[in-house]
This record gives C-alpha cells, sequence and structure tokens, in this order.
C-alpha cells in the first residue's frame, strides 16, 4: 500500500486527493502515515469496529443527507466515525438474507426426513453450511450422539442483531467538517467501481483474452472500454427516462431484435437480398418509446449475382 501511495504521487504528483478504500486494505500503520502526511482518506471499517462504538453511536441523532439516507457523526481522535444508514441497502441486504434464510430452512426440514446415519448426517448438513454460510450463523443445530433425528432452531438474538445492523456501515475518515453527504457519495463511489469490473468481465466480456500479440491485447481492452462507455451512457438514459431498469435488463429486452437476410431468386439466375429486422416485442416497443428512440427503415433490397451469394448461415425458403 505505501508503494502504491508512493507510485501515484511520482506519476501524477501532489494533489488534493481523497483515497476511498474499503475495510481491509489499509493497515492501522499505513492510516497513521496518511495522517502525518496530510493525505485524506475515507475507509470502511471492519464489522466488530461497530460493535466497539455502537454504545456511543446510539444516543447520537440521525442527520438526513438525502432521501432514504442518514448518517450519524462521532469524532474520535483527529478523525471521524460516520455511521450511515441506506433504506436501499436494507431491503436489499433483508431481501438476500430471508432467501438464503428460506432455503437453508427448507434444506434442514429435507435431511429431517431422510434415515441417515450420524456421519452421513454430517456429511449433509457440512454441505448445507457450505452452501450457505451467511445463513447458517442464525440456526442452532442439536445433533445427537447417536444416529437419530436432530433438531434446528432460530437463533432468535443473533437475527435480531443482524436486523438492527442491515444497511449500515461504519466508516472512518480524516476530512474531519466535511460534508457528510459528500462523503457518503464518496464511499458509493467503490460499489461504482466493482460494478464496473463486473460488467466488464461479464456483461461486456473483457476476459478471458486470447490474443498472443501486445497491439491486440490493447485493441481488444480499447472496444470494451468503448463499450463500457456506451454502457454507462446507457446507465444515465435509463436512469432518467426508465428508472427502476437496469443496462442488463434492457440489452437483454433489446436481444430479441436480430436482423436477417431474406434470400429470393430471381429468374436470371441473380437473387435479391432483402436485409430486413424482425419487428420489436411489445415490451421492447414500451421501452423504445420510453428512451424516445425509433429504429431505423428498414434497408433497401439488393441484387447479386449467384456467385457473390454467401450461403452460410442462410435458411432456404425455396
Amino acid at each position: 500500500m505505501r508503494g502504491f501511495l508512493q507510485r501515484i504521487e511520482e506519476q501524477y504528483g501532489k494533489a488534493e486527493r481523497i483515497w476511498v478504500m474499503d475495510r481491509g486494505i489499509p493497515t492501522e500503520e499505513v492510516l497513521e502515515e496518511m495522517r502525518m502526511s496530510d493525505v485524506s482518506y475515507l475507509v470502511g471499517t471492519p464489522k466488530g469496529r461497530l460493535s466497539k462504538y455502537e454504545k456511543a453511536l446510539a444516543d447520537l441523532p440521525w442527520r438526513k443527507v438525502r432521501d432514504g439516507v442518514n448518517v450519524k457523526l462521532l469524532p474520535r481522535d483527529n478523525e471521524v466515525y460516520v455511521l450511515a444508514q441506506s433504506q436501499d441497502r436494507i431491503n436489499k441486504e433483508r431481501s438476500i438474507r430471508r432467501r438464503r434464510l428460506k432455503r437453508l430452512w427448507k434444506r434442514l426440514h429435507e435431511l429431517q426426513g431422510m434415515e441417515l446415519t450420524r456421519d452421513q448426517l454430517l456429511l449433509k448438513l457440512g454441505a448445507a453450511r457450505q452452501q450457505w454460510p451467511a445463513a447458517w450463523r442464525f440456526v442452532q443445530i442439536d445433533i445427537p450422539e447417536k444416529d437419530g433425528p436432530f433438531r434446528f432452531s432460530l437463533r432468535k438474538d443473533k437475527l435480531r442483531r443482524a436486523r438492527h445492523r442491515e444497511g449500515r456501515y461504519l466508516l472512518r475518515t480524516n476530512l474531519v467538517g466535511k460534508d457528510p453527504g459528500e462523503m457518503w457519495e464518496f464511499y458509493t463511489q467503490l460499489v461504482q467501481v466493482e460494478e464496473a469490473f463486473r460488467n466488464l468481465k461479464g456483461d461486456l466480456a473483457l476476459r478471458p483474452i486470447h490474443h498472443q500479440s501486445e497491439r491486440r491485447v490493447e485493441a481488444h481492452i480499447f472496444v470494451a472500454f468503448m463499450a463500457y462507455a456506451l454502457h454507462v451512457t446507457l446507465r444515465h438514459r435509463l436512469r432518467s427516462l426508465a428508472p427502476g431498469l437496469t443496462p442488463r435488463a434492457a440489452l437483454e429486452k433489446f436481444r430479441s431484435l436480430q436482423m436477417i437476410d431474406v434470400h429470393l431468386p430471381t429468374t436470371d439466375g441473380r437473387t435479391v437480398i432483402m436485409s430486413r429486422y424482425t419487428q420489436p416485442e411489445p415490451d421492447l416497443q414500451i421501452l423504445l418509446t420510453q428512451l424516445t428512440l425509433s429504429l431505423p427503415a428498414q434497408p433497401p433490397p439488393r441484387v447479386v449475382a449467384k456467385a457473390e451469394v454467401i450461403e452460410q448461415g442462410v435458411v432456404k425458403t425455396f
């Protein structure tokens, strides 16, 4: 981490940068050096530190920084701890937890109805724990010493504590006096960076790269970057014109629109090729209207000699 900070300053010079990092990236020694060097930072903190300051934070009032986001500020030793609570994150994390716990609970009921030896039961319980590790901590399992049915129950104390912390993030920064809403916006940029990498590797297929020469690798990355720029443009357009719809969902709808070539033979041995796009599905047509987009006119037909027709991928209709 120290070497990385030094290389950035050597390459781009010193500036009033704010280093936004996720929890576990910088050590306490690195943060101390950043404070001594007047380097600004905003980092997430481990879950255990929230337990440490939970009592002090409980007495502080919530401050609204924007719709659905509230914060509490706790000054500590030339730093400020920011407890941020997002209603959107609460809903998302709660939905994920419920879904995982429901699946684990169903699996435990299935295992309870099976006739298994103790060793077989332990193996299957281990597999369930590996598949739903986050939900496992909310369940108490009582396994008999010998072969026989096991019992399980909900650990309501842990569930209550998890519900209380869902959608909450404890941040720490040396930006004393900075607007808390602005600090929250800085930290949410980490989510956007992670989403960018996920889109590049997933939807835009940046990796794997099978090219051998450096020029082709750079060209591949450049095309992927241009595709990502269009991806971001689509996201901003959807945000204003079709809120609630993600770029991935929009692209899935556009995938139903295809371009086809219709080949019609003539009596003199030539072929008329009519390139046509398929008619959009009703939901895609609604999306096009919402985005104020219109499809271009169908391209005019063209006549080619038989020798010029490429038969690959052509479905004959005669």
